[in-house]
């Protein structure tokens, strides 16, 4: 717990620093291809956690992986060597991928289908989030045969549950009633 509130400060302080230095979008880019790069590469993240391997020894490598990044993101590298908290670079990063969409209006909305979304089950989904977001989305589908059909919307702290499993858990419930 204490990681993710250290990441969440950390991002706050680099993002008021990416935007008062002019280059929050690029910085964005940098978070982003960070983000997927150590998401996609077990190594690469095995080695970042590691404690055995020394600060020194991880800001070399980031440094050298992630050359193509502006130098206000390889400062993020020489803070974290600084303070010896490079096992929450992916957190920091997401953290300041979700404070930099938050601010430019852009809201992340998980769908949850028992199959993949087809054009009428988008539409639907659609309208339902324009009751809840008037901000701009993008939409991640999670698959899960478990709610059997409909789909579950997460904003947020917000849930709605449009599912088949969720009607007939409410239906038991009302019949043992």
């Amino acid at each position: 717990m204490s990681g993710t509130r250290a990441a969440i400060r950390y991002a706050k302080a680099f993002i008021d620093l990416a935007i008062s230095a002019g280059n929050e979008q690029e910085v964005y880019k940098d978070m982003a291809l960070i983000s997927s790069t150590i998401t996609g590469n077990e190594e690469l993240n095995s080695f970042i956690q590691n404690p055995t391997i020394s600060v020194g020894v991880k800001e070399s490598a980031l440094t050298e992986v992630f050359a193509s990044t502006t130098k206000l993101t390889k400062s993020l590298f020489h803070l974290l060597f600084e303070n010896k908290r490079f096992e929450i670079l992916e957190d920091i990063v997401s953290q300041y991928v979700l404070l930099s969409d938050e601010m430019n209006g852009f809201e992340v909305v998980k769908v949850t289908t028992a199959i993949a979304m087809d054009s009428a089950l988008e539409a639907k989904v659609s309208e339902k989030i324009k009751e809840f977001s008037n901000k701009k989305i993008t939409i991640v589908n999670t698959i899960d045969p478990a709610i059997i059909g409909g789909f579950i919307l997460r904003i947020g702290d917000k849930e709605y549950n449009a599912s088949i499993a969720n009607r007939l858990q409410v239906l038991k419930r009302e019949l043992s009633n």
